[in-house]
């Protein structure tokens, strides 16, 4: 079975003490994952010696929400990927909408990131999707599969077969509105047959794609266990422990 993870996203919320809090909470539920299963807990940089501490244990990663696209220089505020290697940070969001808008990273530098990212050991879990205009006028396929090809398509089967995908509609990311499970499914299938078409089947069902944008322990069962759907990479609803144990024992 392809890795299924529950991914907590907990972008620029909680204090340290919160933070730390909010792990032991969720620790404290002892769900232990299945050897297929992967708990990831992407928090903010100040937090990231203190989680991967906490989380000292099998099928729990702490992750990083963001890298630069260059290895190091006079970017003053800026995390490289070799700071997260020498960490021993392994996975990293790389082009999560909130950045694309607010910081302008386009999918260019977005390659960059990922390259940058493999070539430190440093796993990307890759976010595409598309903007709710993109969607009304049904071109959501066509927008994905530009993001894929300009950020992704440059790599090796080696490489490529390291990624994780995370699919988030731009339009049901914080917005309360979920995709429906149908919805999810079918866009899902869509980024694995691009693979397929790009590095072949062997490679294309073998990388987990997990969904996001606005899932909670309400709907992630049913979002998680369409055939394409890998887990999710969860925003609000990772930050109230006993929210984020359920979806992890959603996973397949």
């Amino acid at each position: 079975m392809r890795k299924q993870i529950a991914a907590a996203n907990w972008k620029m919320n909680l204090s340290f003490q919160e933070a730390s809090q909010l792990l032991d909470n969720i620790l404290q539920s002892g769900i232990t994952p299945a050897a297929h299963q992967l708990f990831l807990f992407a928090v903010p940089f100040p937090y990231l010696e203190m989680a991967k501490q906490k989380l000292n244990r099998i099928g729990y990663e702490a992750a990083a929400q963001n890298c630069h696209h260059k290895i190091k220089g006079a970017y003053t505020g800026e995390v490289s990927a070799i700071m997260l290697q020498s960490l021993g940070i392994r996975y990293c969001i790389v082009g999560h909408s909130e950045r694309r808008e607010y910081q302008r990273e386009d999918n260019a530098m977005l390659a960059e990131k990922v390259n940058v990212c493999l070539n430190h050991s440093v796993i990307p879990v890759f976010c595409c999707g598309e903007p709710l205009a993109v969607r009304e006028q049904g071109g959501e396929k066509d927008y994905v599969k530009q993001q894929l090809e300009e950020s992704l398509f440059h790599l090796s089967e080696d490489e490529i077969r390291k990624i994780i995908i995370a699919y988030e509609p731009v339009w049901a990311i914080g917005t309360g509105k979920t995709a429906t499970s149908a919805q999810a499914q079918d866009m899902h299938r869509c980024i694995r047959l691009l693979i397929s078409e790009r590095f072949g089947n062997h490679i294309a069902s073998d990388i987990p794609i997990l969904y996001g944008g606005s899932v909670k322990a309400s709907n992630a069962a049913e979002l998680f266990h369409c055939e394409d759907v890998d887990g999710g990479l969860v925003g609000g609803a990772s930050l109230i422990a006993d929210e984020f144990v359920e979806i992890m024992k959603a996973l397949k």
